[in-house]
């Protein structure tokens, strides 16, 4: 679920629950608004060299005029013709818990019968996102919930003669904001439905959560009906919504004092079972108080990883810092619970937890260094180390001096950026690069396969630009920038640089770690490692 990593399941199950004689929200309430809600819209595409297309009639093309006409676009029939715009579909899936505001990525296709053969060096116009469906052979949208603009990122290993498909498809990072924030809520089983239980689940809530708004302390859920609570997403689990929701539905709602310390004495022997450590441990962090606490740093001690793992990650979003050196082990040394433990340090309002991802930026690990450094970002948006300088708001560019191999890491999702772990980064020549439809990168060395010389930058259009810079890859990417090119103009060019031998430091695109895998254990775990 967390837009810092690939997207988890919603709802995970876990092997051997542990039986309760407590009341639990989980079983007289299930979720509301943790499904992916689609957005779509039909728009253009501009800025294209020469391969757009005029659109045939069709219920989309109409659509786009109306939409032309209505934002009284001169002349639109001439501007739909010009082989520079294509007709594009445009979609996007805003995640559960989305605030007005918060920004998401948005897909760019042609249509299937398009003869738009590239979209490479295009820009989306102004578009607004909605629910849609074609109805009566008419385009039908609903309420408009996001807005979108921006340039497109193709490929760029995209050949438009021979990957069409790949040439006439691509994103906009981060180009959709959106206008109607997603509720989160409960809805009360059929047959438990009243206003008393309602209220009573509201209740035990706002107990376990409450946040501050406009300095005022408040609990996050709101009995709205007899069936439904409304929930506001504590700020702690803001990357993490499906783990918020299992919390909230562990959250016990009517249970006596006798019956809370008996509870905790058996999670408390549950966490140290592998079999019951998860949902124990979730348990435990709902329960959230010195007791809980206890019970759970006990569970850092033992030899099983997996049970270590649970009991930090709780304790992690109880903002202990006894879970971060468990953590940090985790995420360097464990796959399969890579995704989880990252997470759990970037919700960390603890100091302890931002030295323990920093240690990760110089291992070996692309996933683990880039993963690292996204928690971070999360953690610490306006940190001067994370920050990064904004390139003529494209994209934003880091440059990390941090220990560890050279490494240059790019994204196709979430956010456009360029981050550069390591200080020294240079170009061999000679070399022959696009960045972009109308940016050149030349460079000739005093010998092939050395990194001296200059490279000259050229951009060609109605006045041809140039700037002579050293062989460093910032001085090349910041004089594509000055020069006019996008981000994807910069993306494409490093591709071809690794591509052709030019670039020594690794390169990597989304190496973001992936949930889902499998943890071993015992013999099949030293077995999978040899």
């Amino acid at each position: 679920m967390t837009p810092l990593f690939r997207p988890q399941s919603t709802e995970t199950s876990f092997v051997g629950e542990p039986e309760t004689n407590s009341a639990l929200i989980s079983h007289v309430a299930h979720p509301y608004g943790l499904g992916y809600v689609k957005l779509e819209a039909v728009s253009m595409v501009t800025g294209l060299a020469g391969t757009g297309e005029d659109p045939a009639p069709s219920p989309r093309r109409a659509s786009l005029m109306d939409e032309m006409s209505r934002r009284d676009v001169e002349n639109p029939r001439q501007v739909l013709a010009s082989p520079n715009t294509a007709l594009v579909l445009v979609r996007s899936f805003l995640r559960p818990g989305i605030q007005a505001g918060d920004q998401f990525d948005v897909e760019v296709r042609t249509s299937s019968r398009s003869d738009t053969t590239s979209l490479r060096g295009g820009h989306l116009l102004e578009t607004r996102l909605s629910e849609m469906a074609v109805l009566g052979n008419q385009v039908r949208t609903g309420h408009i919930m996001a807005m979108a603009l921006g340039p497109v990122l193709v490929d760029p290993a995209a050949d438009s003669d021979d990957e069409t498909a790949l040439a006439t498809r691509g994103r906009v990072l981060s180009g959709g904001v959106v206008t109607k924030s997603r509720n989160l809520g409960l809805i009360l089983d059929h047959d438990r439905q009243s206003v008393r239980l309602s209220q009573k689940i509201g209740n035990a809530i706002n107990r376990r959560f409450h946040t501050y708004i406009d300095g005022q302390k408040r609990g996050i859920a709101t009995p709205k009906t007899d069936e439904f609570v409304e929930l506001e997403l504590h700020p702690r689990y803001k990357d993490n919504v499906s783990r918020f929701m299992r919390v909230v539905r562990n959250l016990a709602f009517d249970e006596t004092a006798m019956q809370r310390q008996e509870r905790l004495q058996l999670l408390s022997v549950q966490l140290l079972e592998p079999i019951t450590s998860a949902t124990a441990a979730l348990r435990l962090e709902a329960m959230g108080d010195k007791q809980a606490i206890e019970a759970l740093t006990v569970g850092l001690n033992v030899e099983d990883l997996e049970v270590r793992f649970y009991a930090a990650e709780a304790l992690a979003y109880l903002d202990e810092t006894a879970a971060v050196e468990t953590l940090t082990q985790v995420v360097r040394s464990e796959p399969a619970f890579r995704v989880g433990a990252l997470a759990a340090l970037s919700a960390m309002d603890d100091g302890a937890a931002y030295d323990g991802l920093r240690t990760l930026l110089g291992v070996k690990s692309a996933e683990t260094r880039y993963g690292a450094f996204r928690a971070m970002t999360s953690m610490a948006p306006n940190d001067s180390f994370t920050r990064g300088e904004d390139m003529q708001g494209m994209f934003t560019y880091h440059v990390l001096d941090v220990p560890g191999p050279p490494m240059i890491h790019a994204t196709s999702s979430h956010r456009p950026e360029v981050v550069l772990f390591g200080t020294q980064h240079k170009l061999l020549l000679p070399l022959v690069l696009d960045a972009g439809p109308k940016i050149l990168v030349n460079g000739l060395g005093n010998g092939e396969g050395t990194d001296s010389g200059q490279i000259k930058v050229s951009q060609f259009g109605r006045a041809t630009q140039q700037r002579t810079v050293s062989t460093n890859v910032e001085d090349v990417i910041r004089a594509i920038v000055e020069l006019g090119g996008t981000y994807p103009d910069v993306v494409q060019m490093l591709q071809q640089a690794k591509k052709s031998g030019a670039l020594s430091s690794r390169f990597r695109v989304n190496a973001l770690p992936e949930g889902g895998r499998e943890f071993l254990k015992g013999e099949s775990r030293v077995a999978s490692r040899k």
